[in-house]
């Protein structure tokens, strides 16, 4: 009789499948649907995942500029970015922020749970924010 072990084959980069994932912004809390959209960035909620391979799908957030948050952040919580130079420190409020540009509010918040490495900018550049309901990607959705 002969044993036969059971082994794990490892992932090649040409084997990797990427879906397209729909998140709406209006429905929940910014803290809670960050972790969804890192997850499915990352892969993790593939059986295949491997961590050094960038595993991830494609998201699109809809309704950005109906984001909710928790407490009294909509008033309090400011967005700071220096320069380096003397003068450089900028701030904008989550109000200012919320009305401009709602989608760097999302992406920001990505950008800051997404793991410091080599994958991060791949990562990024498969998130598609769009401030309200409408995008370009319907038939993307709809193949898988």
């Amino acid at each position: 009789m002969t044993h036969v072990t059971q082994t794990t084959l490892p992932v090649k980069e040409k084997q990797i499948q990427r879906f397209w994932h729909l998140v709406d912004a209006s429905s929940r809390p910014l803290g809670r649907m960050i972790p969804e959209v890192i997850r499915l960035l990352e892969g993790k909620n593939k059986v295949t995942y491997v961590p050094h391979l960038d595993m991830g799908d494609y998201v699109i957030v809809v309704n950005a500029k109906k984001v909710l948050v928790s407490g009294k952040k909509e008033q309090q919580k400011t967005y700071t970015r220096f320069s380096g130079y003397p003068g450089g420190l900028k701030t904008i409020s989550f109000q200012k922020m919320k009305e401009d540009h709602p989608e760097e509010i999302i992406r920001h918040a990505v950008s800051g749970m997404l793991p410091k490495n080599k994958l991060k900018k791949k990562r990024l550049a498969r998130l598609f924010i769009f401030p309200d309901e409408n995008h370009p990607y319907e038939t993307k959705l709809k193949e898988h």
